[in-house]
């Protein structure tokens, strides 16, 4: 009986090790049976001699030509490929002994324990002992390494059987006996790998005999695999001999093991290069799209940032309109695309992650940080120009109400002075009477007060226009002009009127009597003229206000206006009557008068009607401040509907954002679970979307109105428009993180309770909820996870070298997913360069180089070509023409050398 065990220095899987236990209880009995030992005889010998022709020799007989042990022992050194000790060529028994000692030494040496087979029983022809002792050798050489899907020896060879033939009607492959009896799995596994060598559809089940001798021809003709039974053998016995039918197939096996390991080596380059292909697709989608924002960002900033002025308050507001639509329209898509940019990123960055390569740089200038930062230049920009907008708007409406103020007293300035060169000029007094002369110097004095009064508004005048210069009002020559031109007439005024003073009173000597009536008339009537004429100015002058508070305090000083009517309209009457009286006491004395007071140009008639034309404007004046306050409470009912939106919404956005950050610690149910609440907690927040844009059109309206300010909210549109970008961009970042946890669990094999329980530990020992660990508390959780952190030295090394993998920048803190990165590391295993380098060598037949035809042969077209495109010549001193290195190209996919 012989026993199999596996030795100390031998590996090898339970399966093997169950089976060979199994042989143990290999029972000489069956070997009674002829017609089984017929097929192992023939079996056996067959599998001899096609190792043994490789050695130049065969064996005829097999219990009589392993007698000497010679042949015994040149089997074994072909079969291991290892040299033993020096035969002995002696013809003695004793010499045939110890060669046959030499061998059963071997087959021990290789953990194979012989029982009950002895040297001598094989030297004296024992043929069950000899075909236990050949049965021994094949399956340690030939069926022990055999290793299917963690099965090896029996189990995997039958595994390897039944995926084999599989696909193929009439064939079950269950056994080693009655599972080949009618040929069809030994066509089925020829077809399989060499359909051009069998035609299977032909074949019946009926005709065992027949598929057998196609198999075994075919097999013989063309795999180099040498008939080992009749047809007739396996047909005729009623149950085929199993260690015959094995030795058979582990023949077809090992013929096709090199076909097999091409093909797992070709899907393992495939999966490497389509990662690869996959992670290139990536980095260039990355890059276009971060081109082209950077250059969005770019040709956008210098709009921004020009500040070319307009001249009028409608051409600001079309800038105003221009810069809105860019926010509405151009804008909202390109923080879309910033966004899906960063999701992109972080994306490839986790797929590089997980299959072992560098991690990705974009170019430079290109980074997430450079548009961030391009980014916040942009939104610097915006803020600045619609700062700048708004004070143009302000500054261009005050600088229109200014020149029209302007305008209007320069025309009641201009009309007063019209004339008064030729009156200062004119030489009457030389041909006058006494009376007229005294006259003529009461009206001169009378002429100096007004002359006097208006010099107030001459020194308006030139202060709105030294104020519109200072604002850059865009017609500031022709107002210095029609200045300059208003200040000069009034210096020569003044001129002319200091000369007829001093002519009038050079001859005022001369002249006694005087009109006191007409004096005082005149001096009376010029102030209150004067007075007029101011009211007249007020009640026509321009205002503007931004709010309530404003023009109650315009109403309120119109009123007061108004309360001091009464006492005007008496001094009025009482210059009136002054008139009349003079009137009265000429027609008294009979005087004759000349016509118009010689004191002023001012007539009752003027006065009366200035009066009826002020007590016009006052009412006009009344509905202007009511129209204003109608309009600041409209303006106020605006900014308490903004007001009301924008609290609502600007709490809204907070609540949303502190849900978002409690879901993102939480995160309960399977991830998948957790991807479908996020994306529905998604949509419930881009359903709000309507009420944003609401609020956008009730900042639509204020910005029209001209509102500068609300005291009701201390939101601002520019701050709601940030904090809805920012929690629409958070929570699609939290979709991501778990989208990229979902491919670390895919990639890495773990499974959702592992997940769950990293989570549940992470979320244990992250306190503050920050979603990040810091040192203590990283270190603590591993703890809590089995690791030996806590010695001072060991310890201590191990904590530092993991924190190096978790922190490489070391910031001090830990993320959830390099935790998850870190986990998934230390429990699963993934492609190396170093199988890369396996699988290319398998390809090219153990060389150090491989040739594009190799590559086309065994790779898929487009990474066949990928692969010659990137692999460098091979500069080994075997190399051939056209050679290639795949062994640089392999390290270079996992970063470890320039591609």
């Amino acid at each position: 009986m012989v026993d199999y065990h596996a030795s100390s220095n031998q590996a090898g899987a339970g399966g093997v090790q169950t089976y060979m236990e199994q042989e143990n209880d290999w029972d000489r009995d069956l070997l009674l049976d002829p017609a089984w030992e017929k097929q192992q005889r023939k079996t056996f010998t067959a599998w001899c001699n096609s190792h043994l022709r490789k050695a130049g020799t065969q064996i005829e007989n097999i219990e009589e030509d392993f007698r000497d042990g010679l042949k015994l022992m040149l089997l074994l050194e072909v079969i291991s490929g290892e040299r033993l000790p020096k035969p002995e060529r002696g013809k003695m028994r004793v010499h045939k002994i110890n060669n046959v000692n030499k061998a059963l030494d071997f087959i021990a040496s290789k953990g194979v324990k012989l029982v009950s087979i002895g040297a001598e029983e094989i030297v004296d022809g024992n043929a069950k002992m000899t075909l236990g002792m050949i049965w021994t050798i094949i399956l340690r050489f030939a069926i022990q390494d055999i290793s299917v899907e963690e099965t090896s020896a029996k189990e995997g060879l039958l595994l390897w059987c039944q995926r084999k033939t599989a696909p193929y009607k009439n064939v079950n492959v269950q056994n080693f006996h009655m599972s080949w009896k009618d040929g069809l799995a030994f066509n089925a596994l020829i077809h399989r790998h060499r359909p051009d060598l069998i035609d299977y559809d032909s074949l019946r089940k009926e005709d065992p005999v027949t598929n057998l001798n196609n198999a075994f021809e075919v097999a013989e003709k063309h795999l180099d695999i040498p008939k080992m039974l009749d047809a007739e053998d396996i047909v005729n016995t009623a149950r085929p001999d199993e260690k015959a039918i094995m030795t058979y197939v582990s023949s077809f096996y090992h013929a096709f093991s090199g076909a097999q390991k091409a093909e797992t080596a070709a899907n393992r380059i495939c999966k490497v290069l389509a990662v690869n292909q996959e992670n290139e697709h990536m980095m260039e989608n990355y890059e276009k799209l971060a081109s082209d924002l950077l250059e969005w960002i770019r040709r956008t900033i210098p709009w921004l940032e020009n500040r070319e002025p307009k001249n009028t308050v409608n051409e600001m507001q079309m800038k105003q309109e221009d810069f809105r639509d860019y926010r509405c329209v151009h804008k909202p898509p390109k923080v879309q695309e910033k966004c899906q940019l960063e999701i992109n990123f972080n994306t490839l960055q986790t797929k590089l992650r997980l299959s072992n390569r560098p991690a990705f740089m974009p170019s430079e200038g290109r980074m997430v940080s450079d548009i961030n930062g391009a980014w916040h230049t942009l939104e610097g920009a915006e803020k600045g120009y619609e700062e700048w907008i708004l004070s143009e708007i302000r500054r261009l409406e005050r600088l229109e109400h200014l020149a029209e103020k302007f305008r209007q007293k320069a025309a009641i300035h201009e009309s007063w002075t019209d004339g008064k060169e030729a009156m200062l000029t004119q030489r009457d007094y030389e041909t006058s009477t006494l009376s007229e002369v005294k006259a003529l110097l009461k009206k001169h004095e009378a002429f100096e007060s007004d002359l006097a009064a208006h010099q107030d508004r001459v020194e308006q005048i030139a202060a709105i226009a030294q104020e519109l210069n200072e604002l850059d009002y865009y017609d500031s020559a022709n107002v210095n002009i029609r200045c300059q031109k208003i200040c000069d007439q009034w210096d020569v005024l003044g001129t002319l009127t200091q000369k007829r003073k001093e002519s009038l009173e050079r001859t005022e000597k001369q002249l006694e009597s005087i009109d006191e009536l007409y004096l005082e008339y005149a001096k009376r009537a010029a102030p209150f003229n004067n007075w007029m004429e101011g009211a007249m100015e007020d009640l026509q002058d321009m205002f503007i206000v931004h709010n309530i508070e404003e023009i109650q305090g315009l109403i309120t000083a119109h009123e007061q206006f108004k309360s001091t009517l009464a006492e005007a309209n008496k001094e009025r009457e009482a210059i009136q009557a002054i008139q009349g009286e003079v009137q009265r006491i000429a027609q008294s004395n009979g005087i004759k008068l000349s016509g118009a007071n010689p004191y002023t140009t001012i007539t009752p008639e003027s006065i009366d009607n200035k009066w009826e034309k002020a007590m016009e404007m006052v009412p006009q004046r009344d509905d202007a401040l009511q129209g204003e306050l109608h309009k600041q409470n409209s303006n106020d009912s605006l900014r308490a509907k903004f007001a009301t939106q924008a609290n609502a919404v600007g709490a809204y956005i907070q609540a949303k954002m502190e849900e978002i950050g409690r879901i993102s610690i939480e995160m309960n149910g399977t991830l998948e679970d957790q991807l479908t609440n996020l994306r529905d907690y998604q949509t419930t927040i881009l359903s709000y979307a309507p009420e944003v844009q609401k609020l956008e059109n009730d900042h639509q309206l204020i910005q029209e109105a001209l509102i500068f300010d609300n005291q009701y909210t201390s939101y601002t549109m520019e701050h709601l428009r940030v904090g809805w970008e920012q929690l629409l961009t958070t929570i699609a970042r939290t979709i991501n993180e778990v989208e990229n946890q979902i491919l670390t669990r895919d990639a890495k094999g773990i499974s959702q309770e592992q997940l769950y329980e990293y989570r549940t530990s992470f979320n244990h020992f992250d306190k503050d909820h920050s979603g990040a660990l810091q040192a203590e508390e990283f270190k603590a959780c591993l703890i809590s996870l089995g690791y030996d952190v806590e010695n001072e030295k060991q310890g201590e090394s191990e904590f530092n070298r993991i924190m190096s993998i978790v922190d490489p920048n070391g910031s001090g803190a830990v993320t959830f997913q390099a935790f998850i990165d870190f986990m998934s590391r230390e429990t699963t295993d993934t492609d190396t360069a170093d199988q890369v380098i396996a699988s290319f060598k398998i390809l090219a037949a153990d060389k150090s180089y491989i040739t594009a035809d190799e590559l086309r042969r065994e790779l898929p077209p487009d990474q066949a070509e990928y692969c010659i495109a990137r692999m460098a010549p091979y500069t080994g001193p075997d190399g051939v023409d056209g050679a290639l290195d795949y062994m640089s190209f392999s390290t270079a996919l996992y970063g470890e050398s320039d591609l």
